[in-house]
C-alpha cells in the first residue's frame, strides 16, 4: 500500500508520514520546502524520517504548478493520496493574499485533477475550522452553514470543499475533507501560539495575549489527529447515494477533527508556564482581524462513523510539546 502525502516536511504531513511508515506502509512525499517557517525545522523533520528506514521518498517540487507535478509523479504508482499541504495561517493570508490562491486552490484542484486520471481509491484533504468564520452557535458541526469566511484562508478552504464535491459527483472520486481543530505538540509550527508563548517565555519576552485573553480553542494533540487521519484513509466513502456528514449524496464525506474540548487560552498559557518553570509577561491585545473569539469541535460525525476519540488533554499534551521544544532547541 503506498500513500501520496502532500506536505511531507510540514508538521501534520511529517506526523502522518512517520505513523504510516511505522505501520510498513510506502509514502511518497511531495514538498516544495519553501520559507514560509523556518526551512531547517522542514529539513529536521524529512531526517527523522530517513532514520526510520522506511519506504519513503520525497519529491522536491510545488504541488500548484501541474506539469511538475504530473512529470513528477509520472513514473510512480499509489493507491492513496493525503492531500496536507497548502499555504496555512490565518493572518499571513491579509498580508500575502495570492500565496493562498496559487497553493489552496490551483494546488488542491491539481490534486483533485491527480486523483481522478491516476483512479486513486480515496483521497482525504485538509480544509480547517475556520471556515465556521463568525458562527456563534458551539459547538461546530459539519452541518452548520459556513458561508460567511472571516480571512482568505477560510475561504480557500471552503472553496476546497465545494471542488471537492464538485469531483465527487461528476467523477465518483471518493474524499473526504478533514477540519482540523488547533492541532499541536512536538514538530509544530513555529507561527502558532503554543511554539510563540514557549519560545518568549524561554527568551524571557512578553507573550501577545490577544482579545485581552477572551479566546477559547479545541487544542487537539497531532497523535489525536493521525489517528482519525489513517482511519478516514482506510475508509473511503461509498458512492452508494446515501448522505455522507457534510450532507452530501456524493461519496464525499466531511469531518470535524478535534479534541471536543474548548479550552480556555489563559489556562493553556497557565500550562506552558507550568512546564516551562516561570511565568510569562502578559501583553493584552485586541483580536486580530481574521479571528474569532471561539472554536469547538462536535466530533460525533466522525465518531460515530469511524470510532475517532481524541485521548489527549492539554494537560498531557502541552508539557510534551514543552520537553520537544527544549529538547530541538537544547535549553
Amino acid at each position: 500500500m503506498t500513500t501520496l502525502v502532500t506536505g511531507a516536511a510540514g508538521f501534520i504531513g511529517y506526523s502522518l508520514t512517520r505513523c504510516l511508515l511505522e505501520r510498513g506502509e510506502a509514502v511518497i512525499g511531495v514538498d516544495i520546502v519553501n520559507d514560509y517557517y523556518d526551512p531547517q525545522l522542514k529539513e529536521a523533520r524529512l531526517a527523522e524520517l530517513a532514520k526510520l528506514g522506511g519506504d519513503f521518498r520525497l519529491l522536491r517540487l510545488d504541488f500548484a504548478d501541474y506539469a511538475a507535478l504530473s512529470a513528477g509523479l509520472a513514473h510512480e504508482s499509489f493507491d492513496k493520496i493525503a492531500h496536507l499541504g497548502a499555504q496555512a495561517g490565518v493572518r499571513y493570508s491579509i498580508e500575502n493574499p495570492h500565496a493562498y490562491v496559487q497553493s489552496n486552490l490551483v494546488g488542491h484542484l491539481n490534486l483533485l485533477e491527480i486523483a481522478r486520471h491516476r483512479g486513486v481509491a480515496h483521497m482525504v484533504y485538509a480544509s480547517s475550522s475556520s471556515v465556521y468564520g463568525g458562527n456563534t452557535t458551539l459547538p461546530f458541526r459539519v452541518e452548520d452553514r459556513v458561508d460567511h469566511p472571516l480571512s482568505l484562508y477560510a475561504a480557500t478552504k471552503k472553496a476546497d470543499e465545494l471542488m471537492s464535491e464538485t469531483y465527487a459527483h461528476l467523477y465518483g472520486l471518493p474524499l473526504t475533507g478533514l477540519r482540523f481543530f488547533t492541532v499541536y505538540g512536538p514538530w509544530g509550527r513555529p507561527d502558532m501560539a503554543m511554539w510563540l508563548f514557549t519560545k518568549a517565555i524561554f527568551e524571557g519576552r512578553p507573550i501577545q495575549v490577544f482579545n485581552n485573553g477572551n479566546m477559547r480553542r479545541d487544542f487537539t494533540f497531532v497523535d489525536d489527529i493521525v489517528s482519525g487521519i489513517v482511519a478516514c484513509l482506510d475508509n473511503p466513502p461509498a458512492d452508494d447515494k446515501a448522505l455522507k456528514a457534510g450532507g452530501s449524496p456524493s461519496p464525499h464525506a466531511v469531518y470535524n477533527i478535534g479534541n471536543s474540548r474548548s479550552e480556555e487560552l489563559l489556562d493553556m498559557i497557565a500550562i506552558i508556564e507550568d512546564a516551562c518553570g516561570r511565568k510569562a509577561e502578559r501583553q493584552l491585545m485586541p483580536m486580530q482581524a481574521g479571528d474569532v473569539p471561539d472554536t469547538f469541535a462536535d466530533i460525533s460525525a466522525i465518531e460515530g462513523d469511524l470510532g475517532y476519540r481524541p485521548t489527549t488533554t492539554i494537560a498531557d499534551g502541552i508539557p510534551r510539546f514543552v520537553d520537544w521544544y527544549r529538547g530541538y532547541h537544547g535549553i
